[in-house]
């Protein structure tokens, strides 16, 4: 394989928060047709011992992102999605920022964090409540700029966007998602746990918080967990799920399971320029930036976020090195899964066990 820079192949750096050795830590480097070095660490469940490996589906939190872009995509190359319609012509009802009704949303600006949403209301609901009701609040909305004007990262556009491919396809997002992405890429992997086996549930990586208690995912200790939201009334009924007006039950924000091997398979996909799973004009929109900060049209969040595509944040470096990819941060886990199509390598990186409080990282040349 191509010997990577001395900026991946540097060991995974110890984090500055309290850890111990049972917290897991994986790096995989990759290229576009095989497996780099790896290195794997840690405890995937601490009650039986089993040891942490590449195979194991962990909660990889905001990465999920990525993967919810490159499935839009596709359903744009097939003709059921326009990146610039009104959203609200999917849905079958109105989304609007309240402040600027006249201006329309689009699957671009929620894709990009460009919409005028922002997270102060929420954005998990039950299985059998409505995205309208809570888009409703005006606390779910940035009443200082318009939709298309400013970025600021939401989870919240990512149900909205399930909820449109819901509506323009009528299949269930964690079916179009294995259907469209997981399956193509021969991937494992899931949607809050929603079509992953039983086996794979077992095989998880439990999310620890730094004082040892359960974060996530304990489904050998705790099996009655729930593969999605509950309802309002607490029942795990998928048949209250309500296609097309909820897109949050799934977690396309942050539930996706899948191990750091999926990971690197969904890299390879970059690298290979959508791999035939993308037309090529589809891919170069999926990792184009739709937004750059330029000092004033945007959240940067200190420096965090510089320029931003369709679910792929993008690192512009000064030398002119530009990796795409995410990071996840919840529930303990830090991660990144990051490529650089122009030097051909790719990393992926998990550690968990951080507390909630620690500064975030893109988890590129090391975990915090």
């Amino acid at each position: 394989m191509t010997v990577l820079v001395a900026l991946m192949l540097g060991a995974l750096a110890a984090p500055a928060t309290a850890q111990t050795d049972d917290n897991v830590r994986i790096e995989l480097t990759f290229t576009a047709d095989q497996l780099g070095r790896s290195k794997v660490s840690g405890l995937a469940h601490r009650p039986s011992m089993r040891e942490a490996t590449l195979d194991d589906p962990v909660r990889i939190a905001s990465i999920s992102k990525l993967a919810v872009g490159v499935a839009v995509m596709r359903l744009v190359d097939k003709q059921a999605l326009d990146l610039d319609r009104d959203v609200s012509l999917y849905l079958g009802w109105r989304l609007v920022h309240p402040q600027h009704p006249g201006t329309k949303i689009t699957l671009r600006l929620l894709l990009s964090h460009q919409s005028g949403l922002t997270d102060d209301a929420g954005y998990f609901i039950p299985l059998d409540a409505k995205l309208a009701d809570l888009l409703a609040q005006p606390e779910a909305w940035d009443a200082s700029h318009a939709p298309g004007s400013f970025f600021r990262y939401a989870n919240v556009n990512y149900p909205v966007v399930a909820a449109v491919m819901e509506a323009a396809t009528g299949r269930r997002f964690d079916r179009i998602m294995t259907e469209e992405v997981f399956d193509p890429l021969a991937i494992p992997a899931c949607y809050n746990w929603s079509g992953c086996k039983t086996e794979a549930r077992k095989d998880a990586i439990t999310l620890y918080r730094p004082d040892g208690s359960i974060a996530r995912d304990d489904w050998i200790t705790q099996p009655e967990q729930c593969a999605s939201m509950t309802t309002r009334d607490g029942r795990c009924d998928l048949d209250a799920y309500l296609s097309g007006q909820n897109g949050s039950a799934f977690g396309p924000q942050g539930g996706l399971r899948i191990s750091a091997g999926g990971l690197a398979r969904l890299g390879q996909m970059l690298l290979g320029g959508g791999d035939g799973l993308l037309t090529p004009q589809s891919f170069a929109e999926l990792i184009r930036a739709q937004w750059r900060f330029d000092g004033s049209n945007g959240d940067d969040d200190k420096g965090y976020f510089t320029a931003f595509g369709l679910g792929v944040q993008r690192i512009e470096q000064a030398d002119g090195r530009v990796w795409i990819g995410h990071p996840g941060e919840a529930y303990g886990l830090r991660a990144g899964l990051w490529v650089d199509r122009a030097g051909g390598q790719g990393v992926v990186r998990i550690s968990t066990g951080h507390a909630e409080d620690y500064p975030v990282g893109h988890c590129l040349v090391a975990c915090p």
